[in-house]
């Protein structure tokens, strides 16, 4: 059995930037919500693995800017633990609904749904006009991006 992780807020400089592009492969994105983001690190025995990014988006709005889990740490339920603490901390901060974007396919789709968010909308092409490179998962491309919310009330 894995020892039990801890998560904690920090600052943008202290998140692993290489566990930010696990999530999101495109440095310019990332680094532009980095700076007015609340960021926490998940860590086991004082090594990262794993992150989640909140920013604001309108009042009582935030959303799940990033989340990851270092490669060799997952399917080991730390996404789902990151998961629940963003949800919780969202709370605590004043949001009354957590967002979040995703591609239309693939597991973390799936994820988000598992935990009771829900699809509300359709960005057609959007992976194809904003990465520069293409982005494949199980073979297949992505090209629309998913939002999907979830109330906190």
């Amino acid at each position: 059995m894995n020892p039990p992780i801890h998560i904690r807020a920090c600052s943008a400089a202290q998140l692993p930037m290489a566990l930010l592009l696990e999530a999101d492969p495109h440095l310019a994105h990332v680094q532009a919500y980095l700076a007015d983001s609340h960021c926490y690190l998940a860590e086991r025995d004082g090594v990262a693995v794993g992150v989640y990014v909140l920013q604001a988006r309108r009042p009582g709005t935030l959303e799940l800017m990033n989340i990851a889990v270092d490669p060799s740490c997952q399917a080991q339920g730390i996404g789902t633990q990151l998961l629940q603490h963003a949800l919780h901390c969202a709370k605590q901060l004043g949001a009354t609904r957590l967002e979040v974007a995703t591609g239309s396919f693939g597991h973390q789709l799936t994820f988000y749904q598992r935990a009771g968010l829900r699809v509300y909308a359709v960005e057609p092409d959007y992976f194809l006009k904003n990465y520069p490179e293409p982005l494949f998962e199980q073979g297949l491309q992505h090209k629309d991006r998913l939002r999907l919310a979830i109330d906190l009330d």
